[in-house]
């Protein structure tokens, strides 16, 4: 089946100025890169685009500045660049103007290059014209590899792919396919778990949800406040009051799709939120007025791996308890660990992003274990909520 997206099996790079908008705005401690996953996937782009005979030049923002910023300089990213290629990379002083005018016509074939943040100029977060046209004059091409940054109609992110053939790299291409199948086009049933702490930052993404999956698990203290909508007591745990009619609603519309919200049935409670606290299962109709409700108890555990057993296919956003803490990293260890070997088996596609998320399923083992792991934080999100993502959109066949 032909791709909706124009990807580089579509482009002729041979000879040509390849600007390609990567993200590598990498955690960095002390000048050391703490986390370098985001690299590690755009490099396939690169060496595609080298081997074909491009010239690789790499667009990227680095943290907010506000303006030229020594700390958020992206030179301090190069040796990892280079490392990763396995060849020395240049790098120009600006993204935009007589240095980097000067280090591209430096190129030659298979050569890659590493402009400056774009983010030193009001330009690019502002989409303007002029200095989508700087950046333009550097390139023959212009390729999209950062599904991260994709949520931004930015000149880098989506101004370029107006006024330069465009294509998709292969770090974005296997997204755009993995969300695809989860979600545009899914095999049935389709099940999604959502957790975290609020159903305020969430309510796009629950309505658009109820809309298109079989199962809706609610997990995390967000399922507190569906027990409360509920009148199941919840004694002190984190609950959002002012949302019960929301919950309610969403409740409503859900039935309404023929979505079935699946809540806990039991959950785990204890008086305080510490590492070693004495903790307790209990029903949902059995917590104390003094209880913090931390972690889904084993029944519920047992149901949603019985449920996960008819599902095709899993999408999944933020944990279960507070997994961050041992013993209330139990229900999102157990279960992560179910949706993993359904999947070694082939009988569950699985599609999982959102940091918590991300961390969550590391900590249980499984990271390297599920059809696909988004890394895109807000851009996973805002994919999952329905929206249309800019520089998503540009890349369209």
């Amino acid at each position: 089946m032909k791709s909706a997206f124009r990807t580089l099996d579509d482009a002729n790079l041979a000879g040509k100025r390849v600007l390609l908008r990567v993200d590598l705005n990498l955690p960095v401690e002390n000048g050391r890169i703490t986390d370098s996953t985001r690299l590690e996937r755009i490099i396939p782009t690169m060496q595609e685009i080298m081997a074909k005979g491009g010239r690789l030049i790499l667009l990227a923002h680095f943290g907010r500045p506000k303006g030229r910023d020594e700390a958020n300089s992206l030179r301090q990213i190069v040796p990892a660049i280079s490392h990763a290629l396995g060849k020395d990379v240049a790098f120009a002083e600006d993204c935009i103007g007589p240095a980097a005018i000067a280090a591209v016509e430096a190129m030659q074939n298979g050569d890659a290059l590493l402009l400056e943040n774009t983010r030193f100029h009001k330009g690019e977060e502002k989409n303007e014209p002029d200095f989508v046209g700087q950046l333009a004059v550097l390139g023959d091409i212009y390729v999209n590899d950062g599904f991260s940054v994709a949520h931004r109609a930015h000149a880098s992110t989506e101004g370029l792919a107006h006024v330069l053939q465009s294509f998709a790299g292969r770090a974005m291409q296997a997204e755009l396919e993995a969300l695809s199948k989860s979600l545009e086009h899914p095999k049935r049933p389709l099940a999604a778990i959502v957790g975290g702490a609020k159903i305020s930052t969430k309510l796009d993404l629950l309505g658009n949800l109820t809309r298109k999956v079989d199962y809706l698990i609610i997990g995390g203290a967000m399922a507190n406040t569906f027990l409360l909508a509920r009148e199941f007591p919840v004694g002190k745990s984190l609950v959002e009051g002012n949302m019960l009619s929301t919950a309610r609603a969403i409740t409503d519309a859900a039935k309404a799709a023929k979505c079935e919200i699946v809540l806990p049935t039991d959950v785990v409670v204890a008086k305080e939120f510490k590492p070693g606290a004495p903790s307790r299962e209990a029903a949902i109709g059995a917590i104390a007025e003094d209880d913090m409700i931390l972690d889904i108890g084993p029944r519920s555990v047992a149901r949603i791996e019985y449920l996960l057993q008819s599902v095709a296919t899993l999408v999944w956003n933020g944990p279960f308890g507070a997994f961050e803490i041992e013993p209330f990293d139990r229900g999102t260890n157990e279960i992560a660990r179910t949706a993993a070997k359904l999947t070694k088996a082939g009988k569950m596609l699985t599609v999982a992003g959102g940091g918590d998320t991300v961390a969550a399923l590391n900590k249980a083992g499984v990271g390297d274990q599920f059809s696909y792991i988004s890394t895109a934080g807000g851009a996973f999100l805002e994919w999952l909520e329905g929206k249309h993502l800019p520089g998503v959109e540009a890349l369209r066949s």
